[in-house]
């Protein structure tokens, strides 16, 4: 246990002593949140990043530990195991490493080189490699063995060769130094594969392309192994571009390697075809295949990463409050679906109405809405931006201005995800007598009153918001979109009397079982009154309980506190501190005037510590805060709402779709989201659109360029940036124009954009033939 915590602790650069606690604790079942809220004093302030970064690397240290010891094992059996080689094991940090050095004794088919040793050519190779000056076909004949199969010199000199070839070939420190040339100097190399130029046209800028292989990102390395999948492209890797000759560089390195001089000495060509032999038939491919199989894992995390922070922005985007909120799901031949939903999220009302062509019925929708706007005192009116949405926005206009009174504000949300729901088991077994198409509607209503409780129902691939997700590691995909939506729910809080299963599901501590059991424990004895309730809950044992308590919320209990972010174990810490203040927690709770007069030092205890009552002081602050930020909507432009009506230098509200690592996209209510390239963000260099903008936020922006028969619209942040002249129907580009770094966006698209080499010019312009029909896909 101690090495893997002195490493882990070196890492993240914090004490042993907290990485050991925190080990402990996650071992016993502790979750990453508990862990960061409620045992800050055991692990001395570790955060959740550090948390999640001591979980992923204790798995892996672990599974090195185990790995170590099978391969020791193993190597002492075959007699091999010397002192110095276990020391080399035992230092081995990471799993290359430690198969590099297990390499000369990995049991494996017999090879050329072994049938050579079994014949008894291996005192031949030594002598040559040890005496340069011995001429090779004169000292096979000493070794010629027919019945071995080594009938002549040649054969002799062919299994002397192996030998010292496989003998070259696992050298641990050989292959480090040749990998890390490689990654310094190797390019990677992408070529369309023969007579592949039609299916291949969407990879048209990897033909023929050659990258630093240390400095490929990660979405255009998705991009080719993508195309190398489907049999379109075929990669690999050149140690010496724009270079030829016999001799490549890492051939120098295996001869530097080994000493060896070869400048005219009797076994020089014999070494040389050794050195050769090895690169060529041993090492290079083998290389290639590793270092491949690193950029597609290093690309897989970055893309994972994107999607990610992503999800996070959308799941912690403000929520409009607890308010009666009509849901739009708008169509146009198969009307608008309609679903109110009272201030709780219960459904209340269900209707369609068909507005839009080819029916028609504009006032006939008018009306309908109007009095059910009355009749429920409807506050927000929530409209999916899928087909018709701007019609349908100016629908809700229509009616705001019938109604004289109490007009609700209406609020165009995205609806990406909602079509899963609808059709989920989930949504199923909440609306079993709803159609499809209704429960849509629902769904769109609720995530403008909550974000977080709505799309903790919808499998977060399915909002939409991630960089070739379908390209990365589905299980590692998964399991870091479920510790992000762990960590969101756990930092606003969860409603125990109005939350969902789904939602209950990701509290701390809490399964899906026990999530239902809270639920149906609810519908039978009515609401939680405290949270000691919990513990009659069927199979919610004390573990978890500890677990959960503090991330629950019960509005109007028995006790204040339980509303607040104050766990139940911590109850009697607060007793104290009311008795130093001769007051009740009524009037302590959200008196800050009040709290500052507490003596935090004749609080603390063996089992309460500084970082504890420091946190339960800030918490009785503001109990129950809700760390999201204040709701506010972007106002799309009226006359704006398609592609067609937009103009070059037109300043826009919108609000960001989705963030990737070459820019982001905006939804400016035309049903096509524009780009903001990362150079068109800010006036400084930014070399992470994320440090700038994230998912969710209303920004303004101004539209750079228009293509309407492609579907493609740049757009600038830096609003003061004069904008080129351009045919917005055309497409007519300015004489002056920077090329996007053409780059892929999500899932939705597929068509896979790649490289364009970027110019400093006057504007951002142009993107691309590739990059149009990808962003093409996007509202898909």
């Amino acid at each position: 246990m101690t090495p893997i915590a002195e490493q882990i602790a070196k890492e993240i650069d914090v004490k042993t002593s907290q990485i050991n606690a925190a080990i402990n604790l996650l071992d016993e079942g502790a979750t990453v949140p508990f862990i960061a809220r409620y045992r800050k004093e055991v692990t001395q302030g570790l955060d959740d990043n550090h948390l999640r970064h001591l979980a992923q690397r204790l798995v892996y240290l672990r599974d090195l530990a185990d790995r170590r010891k099978v391969i020791i094992s193993n190597i002492e059996q075959q007699g091999k195991l010397t002192p110095a080689l276990a020391a080399e094991l035992n230092n081995a940090d990471n799993k290359t490493r430690l198969e590099d050095l297990y390499l000369p004794y990995k049991p494996k088919r017999k090879t050329k080189g072994q049938i050579a040793i079994s014949a008894g050519l291996e005192p031949l190779a030594n002598k040559i490699y040890n005496n340069w000056q011995l001429n090779p076909e004169q000292e096979a004949k000493a070794f010629i063995n027919t019945e071995q199969g080594f009938s002549d010199e040649s054969s002799v000199l062919e299994g002397a060769l192996y030998i010292l070839v496989e003998r070259f070939a696992e050298d641990a420190n050989l292959i480090q130094k040749l990998r890390r040339h490689l990654l310094k100097q190797a390019h990677l190399c992408s070529k369309l594969i023969k007579g592949k130029e039609k299916e291949a046209a969407k990879y048209r800028d990897y033909f023929e392309h050659s990258e630093l292989l240390k400095s490929v990102p990660s979405h255009r390395m998705l991009a080719m192994l993508r195309g190398r999948n489907e049999k379109l492209l075929s990669l690999s890797i050149d140690t010496d571009p724009g270079q030829e000759g016999a001799f490549s560089s890492a051939q120098q390195l295996i001869t530097e390697h080994f000493n060896l001089r070869l400048t005219g000495q009797a076994a020089a060509d014999f070494l040389t075809k050794v050195v050769q032999t090895t690169w060529k038939i041993k090492l290079s491919q083998s290389l290639e295949t590793e270092l491949l199989g690193q950029l597609r894992e290093q690309a897989e995390i970055e893309a994972i990463k994107v999607f990610s922070r992503n999800l996070s922005d959308l799941m912690m985007a403000a929520p409009a409050g607890a308010k009666t909120t009509l849901g739009l799901d708008p169509g146009l031949r198969t009307g608008c679906k309609l679903a109110i939903v009272d201030a709780t999220g219960k459904l209340l009302q269900t209707a369609t109405i068909f507005p839009h062509a080819p029916q028609n019925h504009w006032d006939k929708s008018v009306r309908t809405l109007v009095n059910l706007c009355q009749q429920h005192k409807v506050e927000l009116v929530a409209i999916g931006n899928g087909t018709a949405s701007r019609e349908s926005d100016k629908l809700i206009a229509d009616v705001i201005a019938k109604l004289e009174n109490n007009k609700p504000t209406k609020v165009i949300v995205s609806e990406a995800g909602a079509s899963v729901y609808s059709a989920s088991e989930f949504a199923a077994k909440e609306f079993p007598d709803l159609d499809v198409s209704i429960r849509g509607a629902v769904s769109i209503a609720r995530r403008l009153q909550d974000p977080l409780a709505e799309l903790v129902k919808i499998d977060p691939k399915a909002i939409g918001v991630g960089q070739y997700q379908h390209d990365v590691s589905q299980s590692q995909l998964s399991q870091t979109l479920d510790n992000v939506i762990e960590d969101c729910v756990n930092a606003v809080g969860v409603d125990l009397n109005s939350a969902s299963a789904a939602l209950l599901s990701r509290v701390s501590g809490l399964n899906k079982t026990m999530a239902n059991n809270v639920v149906s424990f609810r519908d039978e004895h009515g609401r939680f009154n405290n949270r000691n309730e919990l513990k009659k809950v069927a199979r919610l044992g004390p573990k978890a309980f500890e677990q959960a308590a503090g991330f629950l919320r019960i509005h109007n209990g028995n006790n204040p506190l339980d509303f607040s972010g104050v766990h139940p174990e911590t109850y009697s810490l607060v007793e104290q501190l009311l008795k130093q203040l001769n007051a009740d927690i009524s009037h302590v709770i959200g008196n800050k005037a009040e709290l500052e007069k507490i003596n935090i030092e004749a609080l603390i205890s063996d089992n309460f510590g500084e970082l504890t009552v420091k946190d339960i002081i800030s918490e009785l602050e503001k109990p129950g805060r809700d760390p999201r930020p204040e709701f506010k909507t972007a106002t799309f432009q009226e006359g704006v709402n398609t592609i067609n009506d937009l103009k070059v230098g037109m300043i826009l509200e919108g609000v960001i779709s989705n963030v990737a690592n070459f820019g982001a996209f905006v939804d400016i209510g035309v049903h096509q989201d524009g780009l903001v390239h990362i150079s068109s963000l800010t006036d400084k260099f930014v070399s992470d659109p994320h440090e700038v903008v994230k998912a969710g936020e209303v920004v303004k922006v101004k539209v750079v360029e228009v293509d309407a028969q492609r579907k493609r619209i740049s757009l600038t942040m830096r609003l003061d940036e004069a904008t080129p002249q351009v045919n917005s129907q055309t497409s007519e580009k300015p004489k002056k124009a920077q090329h996007f770094d053409k780059k892929p966006q999500s899932q939705h698209q597929s068509k896979i954009p790649s490289k364009s080499k970027p110019q400093k010019v006057a504007n951002n312009a142009a993107m691309g033939d590739a990059f149009a029909n990808a962003f093409a896909k996007l509202k898909k």
